[in-house]
């Protein structure tokens, strides 16, 4: 049987059409040349996930900016969707893109990570693309960033969106949280208590570095997004040399694409089947059993 791998890939691309104040990414753009070199870059990498049926293969694209705004991640996700080795096809994105290129997609492989960001998109716009991808049948989550000030468009966007949706939410950096500012957020995310505060990590088990890695435009591999040292380039050896268990080097990790892959947390059963798209397989609510959810306790800095 092929080894599993999940790959986050990100490349050299950083800009952006929304201009969110808290995204130091926001309205940035990049020129022609570096979109070129983002453009060779990504079908360098998508020629070599062709190239290697020895694997299964599930790819998370995590761009600086907004990929889908650019046609050559529009025809690579779609192209790669339709590779019988590739299990998951996975990108974060606005949801702002026409999602005509969805037509071309293997909607059984392709699922969307999206973000609704108050003030660049009205919730009618946001739900009416939503309404796209599921007439479509486009697996996807929606998040947000928990600031306070969006706390009653988020719950209009909860009650608007289907029941089988789920919704997450995102500590907003640099923002700590009492236990009753935390609890609206945690009504429309059961899962908030993970994103709270950040978790202990040195020394602990994680995946990343085994099962799962980070790749950039340059085909160097890192065990994660977080943690610098470079292992390996999927261009140069056999990759899979370079894997294997890695205890995590950082104090604490506080971003999803990161902890959720500790081995000390339950998420790789609460996102069974969706771990790398954010979509568990039935929307977690307070009412679900604690053995399922474990909603951490109040972790001090």
């Amino acid at each position: 049987m092929s080894a599993a791998l999940s790959i986050l890939y990100r490349g050299p691309l950083a800009s952006c059409n929304y201009d969110c104040p808290y995204c130091p990414f926001a309205k940035r753009r990049d020129p022609p040349a570096a979109l070129r070199a983002d453009r060779e870059a990504l079908e360098r990498f998508a020629n070599w996930v062709r190239e290697r049926t020895d694997l299964q293969l599930s790819v998370l694209f995590t761009p600086w900016g907004e990929a889908l705004t650019r046609s050559w991640y529009r025809r690579t996700l779609a192209d790669l969707s339709r590779l019988r080795h590739v299990r998951r096809i996975a990108v974060q994105t606005n949801l702002s893109a026409r999602p005509s290129w969805l037509d071309d997609v293997d909607p059984s492989t392709l699922a969307l990570w999206c973000t609704f960001h108050p003030g660049e998109i009205s919730i009618e716009k946001f739900l009416e693309q939503c309404r796209e991808l599921e007439v479509r049948g486009i697996r996807y989550s929606v998040g947000v960033v928990g600031f306070p000030e969006h706390l009653e468009q988020s719950r209009e966007l909860r009650r608007r969106l289907p029941e089988h949706v789920y919704l997450w939410v995102n500590a907003a950096e640099g923002l700590e949280y009492t236990d009753s500012q935390a609890q609206p957020w945690i009504d429309l995310d059961p899962l908030f208590p993970y994103s709270r505060d950040p978790h202990t990590s040195l020394g602990q088990a994680c995946r990343t570095g085994e099962s799962v890695i980070s790749v950039d435009g340059d085909g160097d591999v890192r065990r994660c997004h977080f943690v610098a040292d470079v292992i390996g380039n999927i261009y140069d050896a056999d990759l899979t040399q370079a894997l294997g268990p890695r205890a995590c080097p950082k104090a604490m990790c506080d971003c999803h694409i990161g902890y959720v892959h500790l081995e000390s947390l339950p998420l790789y059963d609460v996102f069974a089947g969706g771990v790398l798209e954010r979509i568990p397989p039935t929307v977690p609510r307070m009412d679900t059993p604690p053995a399922v959810v474990q909603i951490p306790l109040h972790v001090t800095r």
